[in-house]
């Protein structure tokens, strides 16, 4: 990879607000996932990302989510449970045309029914989009 092309990915991974030394937990992991950025959110972080068995809480918690996952309003509210009390979610959705794919008006009723606020999307990548979700304390910190 070129380091213009490394730059943008960091960069992408700084845009979804991924800073040095956060601990990022994963959840939703599956064959489907879109490795280049999680190795940029890594690269961002400056380590590897934790999985569903971390025991600890999280600054930052990146979940990837397909329609046929379950409820996502249950696994949003699931994930405010791993974080620091500032801590965020970006949900990663695939784009519209793919398999799994999440309607933006059902993300968006899913984000307010948890209590978080949504930033506007963001493509991550050809499958995936994304969306920045903050707690209200994290939120009001802005």
């Amino acid at each position: 990879m070129s380091a213009t092309a490394d730059h943008a990915e960091t960069s992408l991974a700084v845009r979804l607000g991924f800073q040095p030394d956060q601990v990022v937990q994963e959840l939703g992991y599956d064959d489907d996932v879109d490795q280049e950025l999680r190795e940029s959110i890594e690269g961002a972080i400056g380590s590897e990302l934790v999985d569903e068995d971390y025991d600890d809480v999280a600054d930052a918690v990146l979940l990837w989510f397909r329609d046929d996952d379950g409820d996502l309003t249950d696994a949003l509210v699931d994930a405010i449970g791993l974080l620091e009390e500032d801590g965020q979610i970006v949900l990663l959705t695939p784009k519209t045309g793919r398999d799994g794919y999440i309607e933006p008006s059902d993300i968006s009723d899913a984000a307010r029914t948890a209590g978080l606020s949504q930033t506007k999307g963001i493509s991550v990548g050809k499958d995936w989009n994304g969306s920045r979700l903050s707690t209200p304390k994290a939120a009001a910190k802005r």
